[in-house]
């Protein structure tokens, strides 16, 4: 038989139904049948060969494999027991290896009896020698069990690939001896090497900067030794910012606890730094102007006193106060304001050398520390240098912004030790100025020592009264003009001296300027009245409005209106019982934002805000508005004067008849006689306080008003 046409009816077999195939031999072929068929039975593996004279065999183990005894069934069609993905390729195969009689192996998906598919490998051999009983065989071997899992290594293989090409990390591994074994592909971007390249080798020192080199090293060495290791580089491309880079090397160790291979992640730290250095200047520097804060100063000043004390020098301290600043934004606007704020902290930071230390410590308040100071006399130069600033004009909006600034000057060691005492020298040194007048600079001396030490004598005496617990609340009634009712009370603070004479708070009134004495007077203050207002609805007696003081430090840790609801909450005292009373001043100076916030808050619980001594501030009747304010009240000052000053009467007239326009009570204080409450009801004046109806009185006293009040 040719090989053309053996060629030909075999794939013309292949498309033929192996019953066909299968024909029983003539007669005098039957033991050759027989022995072939005899011979590949006796093969464990499932085999298809073809004899010389075309008919095909197929062994027991192949048609158990298959589950079909081919013979059985007419239409047998091969192809169908081959996977439909794989036909086609197997097809080009077969056709090929039967082309040129080639063995091969051919791999793909054989149909089970169960209907799924196994991966097979399909060796097919030819069999040339004319005295072969074969022309070819064919062998199938079941390797699906390997295929899978090769499959499975594969996939890790490619997934751990993927997941080190994924990482933003560059990542090597490195030999003890410091060869690059492998590199992932952000490695290879930060390090210029080829992304194609398969084959490294190359020394890992060569691919850092020149000046981490060193470093590179030392970590290296560490990590050959067992030990993991980590150092900080840095890098930089032309035309690109420097970037930032944690290095850090863990040894991978054999069950000897050799060095085999060593892991070098390198991580971008670039963004890092950058945050770092932003969170560095928000936390020592001042938003608004780029100067230090208050915090850092403080710190900053005690380490040059340290240092000044060390090296027997002298430190300069000026403290800087804008001379009408509040009248800016409140004609400007606070964008002004914050303008005028932002172009002098430039102006300070470009005019001064490096033994200065600058900061904003709020508000419109300054503070410039110099170091190494020669003498008073350059203390002077460097304050008029800072008042010069404001000599060059600053413009907002195409409007000039007209400012002037007061400062008050110190130096260690003259005049104090200490940071505290220091600042304190400053301070008393500006206020002595802005009593005299604002605007221009002011040496302390020690004739102001005096201020310092009665402040500090005030400020023992309150101490030794809130622990000697000698604070008492005194009670003023408030009344109806029209026919003296008692509508409410003003809680007044009053404390027994050693002599138990009862003392008007102005022996301590330094101590409202603290916060700590201020808060624990207040809250002394706040529990004695809630007592007295909880014992007398105890004892059936119509509670009546009591209004208390704060003063405006009290406010400046933003936690006021917290600390009053829960000491109202403890003793159950209802909200619209309490007035709080504020001054003007509350509203100006620096934290009033946290003064606004309290008494919304305050406001929304059902307490009523009272603005005391109205008309000797800065507020205007249209701004009150804005502030969350129920009763305004008029200051003594105008009272005791109105019928002698028609301007004061004008203003009184004014005020009530505004406050009523816009729904704000009005109560007008220092009532003293006859005259002056008729004068207020011709006013239209409705309701008021003073000596006239009642002194303040202790809480007995009051407790009997109540009781003897009708009903």
């Amino acid at each position: 038989m040719t090989y053309d046409k053996h060629r030909q009816m075999t794939a013309e077999r292949m498309d033929m139904p192996a019953s066909s195939q299968l024909n029983v031999s003539p007669a005098g072929h039957l033991s050759e049948s027989n022995l072939i068929q005899n011979l590949i039975d006796s093969l464990p593996h499932p085999m298809w060969v073809n004899a010389h004279d075309n008919v095909e065999y197929f062994n027991t183990s192949m048609m158990q494999y298959l589950g079909i005894r081919l013979n059985q069934f007419a239409d047998f069609n091969w192809r169908i027991y081959i996977h439909p993905d794989d036909l086609n390729l197997f097809l080009i195969q077969w056709h090929e290896a039967l082309d040129l009689q080639k063995n091969v192996e051919i791999q793909c998906r054989i149909r089970q009896p169960n209907y799924d598919y196994r991966m097979c490998l399909l060796s097919m051999k030819f069999h040339n020698d004319e005295d072969s009983l074969l022309q070819w065989a064919v062998s199938l071997t079941d390797v699906h069990d390997y295929f899978e899992i090769q499959q499975q290594l594969s996939h890790v293989v490619a997934t751990q690939k993927n997941m080190l090409d994924a990482s933003v990390d560059c990542i090597k591994i490195v030999t003890p001896t410091g060869e690059v074994s492998h590199m992932n592909r952000s490695g290879c971007v930060a390090l210029g090497v080829d992304l194609e390249e398969k084959k490294f080798g190359m020394p890992w020192l060569k691919l850092l900067p020149s000046e981490v080199r060193r470093a590179g090293q030392r970590a290296l060495k560490r990590a050959a030794q067992g030990m993991n290791a980590r150092f900080a580089g840095k890098s930089q491309q032309p035309n690109q910012p420097i970037q930032y880079w944690d290095n850090l090397l863990t040894p991978i160790l054999d069950e000897n606890n050799v060095t085999q291979n060593i892991l070098c992640v390198t991580r971008n730290v670039s963004q890092q730094r950058i945050a770092e250095s932003r969170l560095k200047t928000v936390i020592e520097r001042d938003e608004l102007t780029g100067l230090y804060n208050r915090r850092t100063f403080y710190k900053l000043f005690k380490r040059a006193l340290l240092k000044a004390k060390q090296q027997n020098t002298e430190v300069g301290v000026l403290l800087i106060d804008l001379d009408y600043f509040k009248h800016i934004n409140d004609t400007m606007g606070h964008i002004a304001g914050d303008h005028l704020l932002h172009v002098l902290g430039e102006r300070f930071h470009a005019n001064f050398g490096k033994n200065t230390i600058i900061s904003r410590l709020g508000g419109d308040e300054f503070v410039i520390l110099v170091k190494n100071l020669e003498s008073e006399a350059q203390l002077f130069d460097i304050a008029r240098l800072a008042c010069a600033q404001m000599d060059q004009p600053i413009n907002y909006t195409g409007q000039t912004i007209n400012g002037g600034m007061s400062i008050g000057c110190a130096m260690y060691p003259r005049d104090g030790l200490s940071t505290s005492n220091l600042l304190k020298c400053a301070d008393i040194a500006l206020n002595d100025l802005k009593n005299s007048g604002r605007g221009g600079i002011r040496m302390f001396n020690q004739e102001m020592f005096k201020s310092l030490d009665d402040m500090t004598k005030q400020l023992t005496l309150a101490r030794k009264i809130i622990k000697s617990d000698q604070i008492l609340p005194y009670y003023q009634p408030k009344v109806r003009l029209s026919d003296g009712a008692v509508i409410g009370f003003e809680a007044l603070l009053r404390w027994k001296d050693q002599d138990q004479q009862i003392q008007l708070p102005s022996h301590i009134f330094c101590a409202f300027q603290d916060y700590e004495l201020a808060s624990r007077i207040s809250e002394t203050m706040q529990l004695k009245v809630f007592e007295d207002m909880m014992r007398w609805k105890e004892q059936g007696l119509e509670i009546m409005p009591i209004s208390i003081n704060a003063a405006p430090v009290e406010f400046l840790r933003d936690d006021y209106a917290e600390k009053l609801l829960e000491r109202l909450s403890r003793f159950d005292i209802p909200a619209d019982k309490v007035e709080l009373e504020i001054t003007e001043q509350s509203l100006s100076e620096r934290g009033a934002n946290y003064v606004i916030r309290a008494l919304n808050v305050l406001k929304e619980f059902g307490i009523s805000i009272s603005l005391d001594d109205f008309g000797t501030g800065h507020s205007s009747l249209t701004r009150l508005q804005e502030y969350p304010v129920d009763c305004i009240k008029i200051d003594r000052n105008f009272v005791n004067r109105m019928n002698s000053d028609p301007s004061a009467l004008a203003i009184v007239k004014a005020i009530t008849q505004i406050g009523s326009s816009i729904s704000l009570d009005v109560l007008v204080e220092g009532i003293e006689n006859t005259d002056q409450l008729t004068t207020l009801i011709n006013c239209d004046c409705q309701i008021g306080q003073g000596f006239y109806f009642y002194r303040p009185m202790a809480g007995q006293s009051a407790e009997k008003l109540l009781q003897t009040r009708p009903s």
